[in-house]
């Protein structure tokens, strides 16, 4: 990575939520390489911890904290362990997310068949699971005089996609929240402190993995719509996201904030064509 002082992590204090999936965990290790203070917070505590271990084992530094970022008050909670540990933080990712199958709608169903508590934990999850740890852990960062927010966006927020309508709904939530907490933050904070969000296209994950690929390994048919709108023909790999992690959490980025960067193979901007 650039040598210049501008892109340096070293020493940077980083509260990452969700990262022990499998895009946040290899971001978790990419931080924790750059030399930053990496602080884990999640719900599983055998994840976390595991997660923690393996950083440290790699001579990384990490600290795990166990709280479900939509519980506001067990969230208060860490962010008094965190603020007796650490005084203050530098950087803020909000990584935690995901889907459930009553917020899909299958091929055979309709709108009529949404499951709406299911619904409702999709939007708890990944929109009040970004806005709450904001809301908690702010006065950390307002400690600092300085500091980023980093959320975690989505193909599906900008291109409403069949199936996901309840994660897709969050997701654009995000975008919209990242860009007004942006000018909020500034404007009321000064220029130092910067909101973004990463997009990433399509990866193979393990929610994802049984809707994008047979047992075998081949494309299913959503697969195959998928590859054959990116233009660089794959799917994403975990690293394909470090580059653009580690400028936006540095300050090379200091003049780039309401931003949200896609890192797609091109999804986005294939017209099909």
């Amino acid at each position: 990575m650039n040598s210049s002082p501008s892109f340096s992590l070293k020493g940077k204090k980083i509260l990452f939520s969700g990262a022990t999936g499998v895009l946040g965990k290899e971001m978790a290790l990419y931080l924790a390489q750059q030399e930053a203070s990496v602080l884990l917070l999640g719900r599983n505590p055998k994840k976390i911890n595991d997660l923690r271990d393996l950083i440290s084992s790699a001579g990384g530094k990490a600290w795990a904290y166990c709280a479900d970022v939509t519980d506001e008050e067990a969230l208060q909670k860490v962010a008094q362990i965190i603020a007796s540990q650490h005084e203050s933080l530098d950087t803020l990712i909000n990584a935690a997310g995901g889907n459930m199958p009553g917020a899909v709608i299958r091929p055979e169903q309709t709108f009529l068949d949404l499951d709406s508590q299911a619904l409702r934990e999709v939007l708890d999850l990944n929109y009040l699971g970004t806005v709450f740890p904001i809301k908690v852990f702010l006065p950390l960062l307002l400690k600092n005089k300085k500091g980023t927010i980093l959320n975690i966006s989505s193909m599906a927020a900008t291109r409403p996609m069949t199936r996901v309508m309840g994660y897709a709904s969050a997701k654009a939530a995000i975008d919209n929240l990242t860009k007004w907490l942006a000018v909020e933050l500034t404007s009321k904070y000064g220029p130092s402190f910067r909101v973004n969000a990463l997009a990433p296209g399509f990866f193979l994950t393990e929610q994802n993995r049984t809707l994008l690929t047979e047992t075998d390994g081949s494309l299913t048919q959503r697969g195959q719509q998928i590859i054959s709108h990116t233009p660089m023909n794959r799917f994403g790999q975990p690293e394909d996201l470090l580059g653009a992690l580690h400028w936006l959490c540095s300050d090379a980025s200091s003049f780039v904030t309401g931003t949200i960067v896609t890192v797609d193979g091109g999804f986005s901007a294939y017209a099909g064509v």
